[in-house]
């Protein structure tokens, strides 16, 4: 029968065995009994025990082949009874036998199949458990298992005591934390629990209390996101192991859905001091890096700034010469010896200036904004170098948009930017005949945050060649230039939020336009 399809495959026991014996044997009895004596009640319905003893052991085709004989043996006994006689009281004793077969029948099968379905959910889930422990168990990863429903129940039993901050609770109730930590037994801990922590009996440990640094807030936090009902935590913390050493590690919790399974809850650690350790060196020698690289443009820089420095002190010394002359005339010329003091005062406090904002390049202060006129820095820029601009025959140009705002900035070093820009445009029309030397400052809305100055010039403009490199470091046309003054122009506003882009003109001539934020942004 079992080649058939009939029993179920597993291997029948012998009490099974005397079960379907004797259930085959109550089938015959009844059908002797029902036949052959002059009973009359519904004998056949007791058919259904027969199938009832069977059930475990058939399968859904066995079961109904079963039901189908036992049927066929209640007709067969009507028919040799009554024959075609018609007798209603046994005909309805058939009835009512063969409904409770089929109905017995069909309950088996349904019974049969949940069986089956349970019996398979039971094999996925021992499956799932079994894959579940070997993960947990050779997992590399600190796992432990951890019953969460003690300090879950006091942590709502608070909430419903109307406690609202348990960060403020845990600060008036010293013992609170060492209270929770008492809550959480052990359940399970893997072997890499076992060697974070160095302790060999952790596995059966009730209390974490002496693996926490006693400053760590990482627990509170802990409580805080059960206290709030949340579906992970996920922080950064500091265990001490059992030889007393102190390591960072990153905790990692998820919280079941369903409040009865808080009693095995997983806890993740990472242990991330060497990690940490190396971002912190890193992050040292960034910042050592970056004091370096400060030093290194300020060196880069020097010739420029000698060259800055130049046109005040220059200044400085000729009006100090002409002050002199309108002394030494009698009498004195008082008015013009004023106007020559209050120039050298100037020019003294932009050499000041300079090197107040080299100063700040190579310190960690953060230099202060004020709000500048930029018509009013051209103005005052073109007469620092009103000199050099004389000397090379150079006409000064400028234009201003109507409704110009200030912009908030750092005056010295859009006057450096300024200064640079203008020298470069100098420089470049050495070869242009005098009467043609222009210099054109133009000062135009850029967008709703920003205001544009552009420096053009009447020189013969450059090549594909520079364009694309001009503004990287130690780029230059100059055989005494050093290549850093525009790459370092263009860092000034980008670091506060501005640009500095060149081009050539299509009338002629190169143009550099820098944007120049209303508010300057900073990192």
């Amino acid at each position: 029968m079992r080649l058939f399809g009939l029993v179920n495959p597993q291997r029948l026991s012998p009490y099974e065995i005397g079960v379907v014996s004797f259930a085959f044997l109550l089938a015959a009895t009844l059908f002797y009994l029902d036949t052959f004596t002059d009973i009359q009640s519904a004998l056949a319905t007791l058919y259904v025990i027969t199938l009832l003893l069977s059930a475990e052991t058939l399968t859904v085709k066995g079961t109904l082949l079963l039901a189908g004989v036992c049927i066929g043996l209640s007709v067969l006994s009507y028919a040799a009874g009554h024959g075609l006689e018609g007798d209603l009281a046994a005909a309805l004793r058939l009835t009512v036998a063969i409904a409770a077969m089929i109905i017995t029948c069909l309950l088996i099968i349904r019974n049969q199949r949940a069986r089956l379905v349970l019996i398979k959910f039971n094999a996925d889930l021992q499956s799932s458990e079994e894959r579940y422990r070997t993960i947990f168990e050779q997992s590399r990863v600190a796992l432990w298992e951890r019953d969460y429903s003690g300090v879950r129940a006091l942590l709502m039993k608070l909430r419903e005591d109307g406690v609202f901050d348990l960060r403020a609770h845990a600060r008036e109730n010293p013992g609170f934390i060492a209270d929770c930590i008492a809550r959480i037994p052990t359940v399970a801990a893997n072997a890499a629990a076992l060697e974070l922590l160095g302790d060999v009996d952790g596995r059966n440990s009730s209390s974490m209390r002496r693996y926490i640094a006693q400053d760590d807030a990482t627990f509170l936090e802990l409580m805080v996101a059960i206290f709030n009902q949340e579906s992970s935590f996920e922080g950064k913390g500091s265990i001490i192991t059992s030889d007393g050493t102190t390591k960072l590690v990153l905790l990692t919790v998820g919280f079941p859905e369903d409040v009865a399974n808080f009693n095995r809850v997983i806890v993740g650690m990472f242990d991330i001091t060497e990690r940490e350790l190396a971002q912190k060196a890193l992050f040292d020698a960034q910042a050592e890096l970056a004091l370096a690289s400060r030093a290194a443009t300020v060196g880069a820089l020097s010739a420029s700034l000698a060259h800055e420095l130049n046109q005040p002190l220059g200044a400085i010394v000729v009006n100090a010469q002409t002050l002199q002359r309108w002394l030494d005339r009698d009498p004195p010329d008082l008015a013009a010896v004023s106007r020559s003091a209050e120039r050298i005062v100037r020019d003294s406090q932009r050499a000041s200036d300079i090197i107040q904002s080299t100063r700040l390049m190579l310190s960690e202060r953060t230099p202060v904004l004020e709000p500048v006129s930029l018509a009013d820095l051209v103005s005052e820029t073109q007469a620092l170098m009103e000199g050099e601009l004389s000397r090379n025959r150079i006409a000064f140009e400028t234009s201003e948009a109507p409704g110009m705002s200030n912009v908030s900035a750092v005056r010295i070093e859009l006057q450096q930017v300024l200064i640079n820009l203008i020298t470069n445009a100098i420089q470049a029309m050495a070869a242009t005949p005098e009467e043609l030397r222009r210099i054109l400052v133009s000062i135009t809305p850029a967008d709703d945050r920003g205001i544009r100055v552009g420096v053009r010039d009447s020189g013969p403009g450059m090549s594909a060649d520079i364009l694309e490199k001009l503004f990287k470091p130690f780029c230059t046309t100059k055989e005494t230039g050093l290549g850093m003054g525009l790459a370092i122009c263009r860092g000034m506003l980008e670091a506060r939020g501005g640009s500095l882009t060149a081009s050539n003109h299509t009338e002629g001539g190169a143009l550099f336009e820098m944007i120049v934020p209303m508010e300057a942004n900073h990192e």
